[in-house]
């Protein structure tokens, strides 16, 4: 296995507050959601989130559990879970929350014991293993080996973070927060090493350039694949996208370097870039802040020329649509309303009703016409969605959920 080396800001997470370490509960920042803003803003592809809420009781835990879920929530990048763990289902409660991996600490015994256990019941891929020296992992090699994918690992200083010579990926945990990303990153010359997201497979000169030297640019959001406007980057803006995270264009009316959302606060944080098949136009992903058209609509393309009547096909935009119409019952009830009676009857119906049509889905799957297990699976999904709305359980909890798996 190649070493593979990576740089992680952490949170400690105490009191529902991020402090400063684990003996140091120097309150850093009261809302540990606004470090994952600045994370965010970095373009940083982890977060590692350590809780520290042991020995503090249950209720503190379950609150601790709770904050986890909002800052897996508005993390743009994988959250990496820890601390607090006795056992398998504290494992699994992280991962419940939406931590994408979790990290045991092979300096508790107690995590140790529920390697092993945690990583048959939901893979080796999800679970990282923290060490401190080279001679603690080497000594848990065997267990390392077979029950983990990755180590984490909580360097004293810059200086120390090539220092371990274990053949595994290891994330080095940096947790002197926003200003040291910066530091580390300009500390490291070293290709080995990865904070942000972007590496180009493609350099400037291995793109085709129009007659102005420029490359065009549709711009899509990376969630709905929506077309959010056409840009153009010269080589400079290029770059500064790949080292920033950050869509930057040459404006062509302005004749400069243009980063998108500077003035605006309307930033755009790249997913991913792709070339076309003649590598003479970029496809970016983004994560869009705000709105992506000077005239406030999030789109730029809503001038409509010319369109013909058709049936609604992407899968997406029907289920968010018959979902927002469900949500929008609950809000504002419609008399006659099949889906207001669900609400007004309650949970208790709803949950019969989602239990019936998943009977009638398995009758329907042991017969030979498919347009019935069709009409039943519609059926189903759409009782589904009152019990989404009645537990507040929106369509982005669960592909996030699933994206994990």
């Amino acid at each position: 296995m190649s070493k593979i080396r990576k740089l992680i800001p952490c949170i400690y997470l105490y009191d529902e507050k991020a402090v400063k370490g684990v003996s140091d509960k120097t309150v850093l920042c009261d809302d540990p959601l606004e470090l994952v803003k600045i994370y965010n803003e970095k373009g940083v592809n982890s977060i590692f989130l350590y809780d520290l809420s042991r020995g503090m009781g249950d209720e503190a835990h379950e609150k601790a559990l709770d904050m986890i879920k909002a800052i897996c929530k508005k993390a743009d990048g994988n959250v990496i879970g820890a601390g607090n763990i006795k056992r398998m289902e504290d494992v699994k409660k992280l991962l419940y929350a939406g931590c994408s991996k979790v990290a045991v600490n092979l300096s508790e015994q107690s995590e140790i014991e529920s390697l092993a256990e945690s990583s048959e019941k939901f893979g080796k891929e999800k679970i990282y293993a923290i060490f401190s020296d080279d001679a603690q992992t080497k000594a848990n090699k065997e267990l390392v080996e077979k029950y983990t994918t990755e180590l984490i690992y909580f360097p004293k200083s810059v200086k120390d973070l090539a220092s371990s010579d274990i053949d595994f990926t290891i994330s080095y945990v940096i947790d002197d927060y926003e200003k040291s990303l910066d530091e580390y990153k300009k500390a490291l010359d070293n290709d080995n090493f990865e904070l942000f997201a972007l590496k180009g497979a493609l350099s400037w000169d291995d793109l085709k350039k129009n007659s102005d030297g420029m490359v065009p640019v549709i711009v899509q959001d990376y969630k709905t694949d929506q077309v959010l406007m056409l840009a153009y980057m010269n080589e400079e803006a290029y770059n500064k996208t790949l080292e920033t995270g950050k869509m930057t264009y040459f404006s062509r009316s302005r004749n400069e370097l243009w980063i998108k959302g500077e003035t605006s606060s309307h930033y755009q944080f790249v997913k991913a870039l792709y070339a076309d098949c003649d590598k003479d136009t970029i496809l970016a992903s983004v994560k869009q802040i705000g709105a992506a058209c000077h005239t406030g609509s999030y789109s730029c393309f809503f001038n409509e020329i010319a369109k013909t009547d058709y049936d609604k096909k992407n899968p997406q935009k029907v289920l968010d649509e018959v979902f927002d119409v469900i949500k929008d019952r609950k809000v504002n009830p419609r008399q006659g309303s099949y889906t207001n009676y669900l609400f007004d009857k309650g949970i208790d119906k709803i949950l019969k009703k989602v239990g019936e049509e998943a009977t009638e889905i398995v009758i329907a799957a042991k017969n030979p016409n498919d347009n019935e297990i069709v009409y039943e699976m519609s059926d189903f999904l759409y009782h589904m969605m009152v019990l989404m709305a009645e537990k507040n359980v929106s369509w982005e909890d669960i592909t996030d959920e699933l994206s994990r798996r």
